[in-house]
Parts: C-alpha cells; sequence; structure tokens
C-alpha cells in the first residue's frame, strides 16, 4: 500500500497515530507509529491483528518501515474508524452517556468480538472504553499491544481499573479476564465515569479488587435485565464466570437491534490515550492508601499486592494525552516484557 502521512490523530508517550492517505485512491486509513528501536510491542499487536479478520475488530491493512527525518519508523497501518473511542462517544450525547439501547447494542458487538477472539486461543488483555473504537458500522475491538495466546505464558497486564480479580492477584488472564473488564465497560457506558469512582490511585484498586473481593457499583438507573447481565460478568471465580457465548443468549441484548445509532456525528477523533503507573505508586504503597473510608494497614495481603504491582510496573512515564474519564484516574495501561522482572510501556490506538 503506498501512502503519504496525513494530519495527526493523536499523540503518546512514544506513538503517534495519523491519517495515512493512500497515494493511488486518496482512501484514508490510520498509522500508528513508532521509533523502530521501540516497536517491540507494535509488532506484536502486528502480529496478531495480521491473522484476524471480524467485522468486530479494527482491520489490519499492512505495515512498513520508512527512514523520516533520519529516523526508521516502524508503521502499523489499520482501518480508520471516523468517531474515536467509545468513551468520545459517550462524550457526544446530549447527556453524556448512552441510553440503554445503545449500551446493549454496542455490547451486543463487543461480545461478538470477543467470542471470534476467545474461539481462535487470543486473550485481548485490555478491554476498556478506551480500546473500542467507534464507525458507521458500530463498534470494533482495537489495541493488541496487551494481547495473548490463552496457552502463552507470560507476565500478567493490562489496566488496573478493568482488571479481573484472578489478574489483579497475579493468578492467571485468561478469556475470563476478558469478561470481568466487558462488565467495567457497560458500566463506563453507563455512567460515563470511572468503574471505581471513589478510588484515585490504582495501588487501592488492585487491593479491593483482589485482595477484599469488592465489586464495582451497579448503576441503579438500569434495567433489572442490564444489572443481572453485568453480573454475570463480575462473578469472582473465573471459571463460574459466563463466557462470550453464554452472555450473547442473555435477554439484556435481545432489545439491541442490529444497526448503530445513525446519528452519531462523524468527526476526527483526537487521542485515545494510555498511560502508565509512575513514582507515586510507591508512594502509595508506603503510605498505607486509603480504600474507600477504611485505612489499609501492613498485613500480608498488603505485601502481596506490593509484589503484585512490582512486576506490573518498572520505570515509567506519564502520557501526555488523556480522554476525561482516564484524567480523573490518572493511569491506565500497564505492559510488561517479562524479560527483566517489569517493564511498563504505554502503547494506544
Amino acid at each position: 500500500m503506498g501512502w503519504t502521512r496525513g494530519q495527526v490523530l493523536g499523540r503518546g508517550a512514544t506513538a503517534t497515530v495519523s491519517a495515512a492517505i493512500s497515494t493511488t485512491t486518496g482512501d484514508v486509513s490510520a498509522v500508528k507509529s513508532v521509533v523502530l528501536s521501540k516497536s517491540e510491542t507494535l509488532q506484536r499487536e502486528q502480529q496478531f491483528l495480521s491473522i484476524l479478520d471480524s467485522p468486530y475488530v479494527v482491520s489490519y491493512k499492512g505495515c512498513n518501515i520508512t527512514n523520516e527525518n533520519n529516523k526508521f519508523m516502524y508503521n502499523l497501518i489499520m482501518e480508520y474508524m471516523p468517531n474515536g473511542t467509545v468513551i468520545n462517544a459517550i462524550g457526544d450525547q446530549n447527556y453524556g452517556r448512552f441510553n440503554e439501547l445503545e449500551i446493549s447494542n454496542y455490547t451486543r458487538q463487543i461480545i461478538q468480538g470477543l467470542e471470534y477472539l476467545h474461539l481462535l486461543g487470543i486473550v485481548h488483555c485490555d478491554i476498556k472504553g478506551a480500546n473500542l473504537l467507534v464507525g458507521k458500522s458500530g463498534v470494533k475491538i482495537a489495541d493488541f499491544g496487551c494481547a495473548k495466546w490463552a496457552s502463552e505464558n507470560v507476565p500478567l497486564r493490562g489496566t488496573p481499573m478493568f482488571m479481573a480479580p484472578e489478574v489483579a492477584r497475579g493468578e492467571k488472564q485468561g478469556f475470563a479476564a476478558d469478561i470481568w473488564a466487558l462488565g467495567c465497560v457497560v458500566i463506563e457506558m453507563a455512567t460515563s465515569g470511572s468503574v471505581w469512582s471513589d478510588i484515585n490511585d490504582p495501588v487501592s484498586i488492585l487491593y479491593k479488587i483482589g485482595f477484599l473481593g469488592e465489586l464495582p457499583d451497579i448503576p441503579c438507573m438500569l434495567s433489572h435485565k442490564a444489572k443481572d447481565f453485568i453480573s454475570k460478568c463480575l462473578i469472582q471465580d473465573p471459571d463460574q464466570r459466563w463466557d462470550a457465548s453464554e452472555l450473547l443468549k442473555h435477554p439484556f441484548l435481545e432489545q439491541c437491534n442490529s444497526q448503530i445509532n445513525e446519528n452519531i456525528d462523524e468527526e476526527l477523533w483526537t487521542c485515545s490515550p494510555t498511560s502508565v503507573l509512575d513514582q507515586d505508586v510507591w508512594e502509595a504503597i508506603n503510605e498505607s492508601p486509603l480504600v474507600g473510608s477504611d485505612l489499609i494497614q501492613p498485613t500480608s495481603s498488603s505485601y502481596s499486592l506490593r509484589q503484585r504491582v512490582e512486576q506490573l510496573v518498572g520505570n515509567s512515564k506519564k502520557g501526555k494525552c488523556k480522554s476525561k474519564i482516564e484524567e480523573e484516574i490518572n493511569w491506565v495501561t500497564i505492559r510488561s516484557n517479562g524479560s527483566s522482572g517489569a517493564v511498563a510501556g504505554d502503547e494506544w490506538w
């Protein structure tokens, strides 16, 4: 594919997403670029995207290496999604949140994408509103920088606010972890706010999820069917949690139609960032963080939590571009390369 770089659509700490304009047809794609020497995560994402073919997953169009301003750049070319992320779409609504029919419709499409991935043996590991992109045909799953094969033995990764209990404890990360994250996304769509609105630091989130066994609050304004659907996603035991195929048959999804709301304004998105945990995490650990109104005292569980965070986080820096929701919580994606303990990275789409 011959292409020229167009306007910048978003920036992260290491990667940039730009419009990619075809030199032959003028069609617009999206190109995610990073310096070749720092492209390990992006190359891993390319390996997954290149084998996927689903209407519920962002399409892969190719990759190449270019020499720009005396720097070799690795470029991943993908389908352009004009309406940005689910978070952007929430902000475009008149009341700053989706109605239940829209939530049902989007949820059905996300589950169909997860069912496809899981049947192939792929765990996404970072399902959240910022990694779900919206176009005319609906919502599609994007950002496979954290993805892994279910049988693959790699360090656990993802976004603390969306982590399942078994992931927060560092036990395992399978298909069920994506389902837990989906339940959190439904809450995110219903409230347009943080899933854990009363917590400001990731250490407390991990402790609350993994060691206290607490659940996010299910919005009271939702119907009984919607609440029951979320509860099936947020079952503590991953072996009892409903899988994608079971969820597709849930009554909550019966109310959705086959078309995404046609009134979504078509516009360029500006950013779908990720950032990483920084030195504040270690200060939070040492200062006995607050979980809700309860002070966490040093215990064996607290020590386990510190070990868990050490596995997830290394020397890092904050991303520069955040959505409104992500600005409130000040942290998002964690990734570890597993080669020397833990190294965090921040790729985004």
